[in-house]
Formats: structure tokens, C-alpha cells, sequence
């Protein structure tokens, strides 16, 4: 068995077309970190898996967990992978829908807060989600995270 050492994320970027042009679904990343933080706080709602789970099975599941909501069927646009600036590979698929939104039910995650204060707080992994246009995305988006929008625009072009 080969024990990875670099974490892997796998994750769903939902988008659709509307009459204001290509929109996708972005989620806010939840807890006191990134609380007043905007700009590079977004993300694909994804998460991590164990190597022996196919990634695009971790997607889907990380999509239902994160965001409370089925994952949306339909064909899935493959977008590769990146490389963010903590070593995370993450691999994401783009799937066309027009979901709902409104059932957003985020999964959670527990951490220590305020640090070294031995408490241990439960807070949102997502505490928002919403469907942001092209460019609105790009300057919210996880920086190594803008290579999917810029795929996912040249696949729907």
C-alpha cells in the first residue's frame, strides 16, 4: 500500500448560463480565520479523501457533506487539478445545473479557539454559498483555484 504524504481535495464546480453570462457556485470557507476575510476566502466546495477513494466519488460526497445538498447529476467537465499554496493537490469536475441554493445546509468542522485556550469550538466548513458570475469569481476565488474558472470558460465557450 503507498501511503500518501501530500493531502488531496477532490471537489464539484457547480455553474449555469444565465442572461447576465456564466455564473458558478462558490462557497465562503467558514470559521474565525476567514470571518472578515473576502478576497481569496472562496472556494469549490470540495474536500479531502483517503488515496484508496476515487476522486470523483470524494467530490460528490465532499459536495454533500459541505453543502448539505445532492450533488447535481449531468455530464461532468473533467478541469484537472492545482496546486494550492499549502501543498493541497485539489482535482475538480464542473457539472452543469441550476441549483437550488436556498436547502444549504453546511457540514462542520471543530477546532481550538481562541488558539492556545484549550477550548474547542464547532464552527461551519462553508457559512455561505452563492452563485457569483465569471469575474466576480476570480477575484473572490482561492488563487490556485482561478485555473478552474479559467477552464471552465474555455469549455463553455
Amino acid at each position: 500500500m503507498t501511503v500518501r504524504t501530500t493531502k488531496h481535495s477532490a471537489g464539484l464546480l457547480v455553474f449555469r448560463h444565465t442572461d447576465e453570462g456564466l455564473q458558478v457556485v462558490l462557497g465562503h470557507m467558514g470559521g474565525p480565520l476567514w470571518a472578515k476575510k473576502d478576497a481569496g476566502a472562496w472556494t469549490v466546495p470540495k474536500g479531502e479523501y483517503a488515496s484508496d477513494e476515487p476522486a470523483w466519488e470524494a467530490a460528490r460526497r465532499e459536495f454533500r457533506e459541505e453543502l448539505g445538498l445532492a450533488p447535481p447529476g449531468g455530464t461532468a467537465v473533467p478541469l484537472g487539478e492545482v496546486v494550492q499554496k499549502n501543498g493541497k493537490i485539489v482535482t475538480a469536475w464542473a457539472v452543469e445545473a441550476d441549483l437550488d441554493l436556498t436547502g444549504f445546509t453546511p457540514g462542520s468542522f471543530t477546532m481550538q479557539w481562541p488558539p492556545r485556550s484549550g477550548r474547542e469550538q464547532e464552527f461551519p466548513e462553508l457559512d455561505r454559498v452563492e452563485w457569483l458570475g465569471i469575474d466576480r469569481a476570480r477575484e473572490l476565488i482561492i488563487s490556485a483555484q482561478s485555473a478552474f474558472l479559467d477552464r471552465l470558460a474555455e469549455h463553455t465557450r
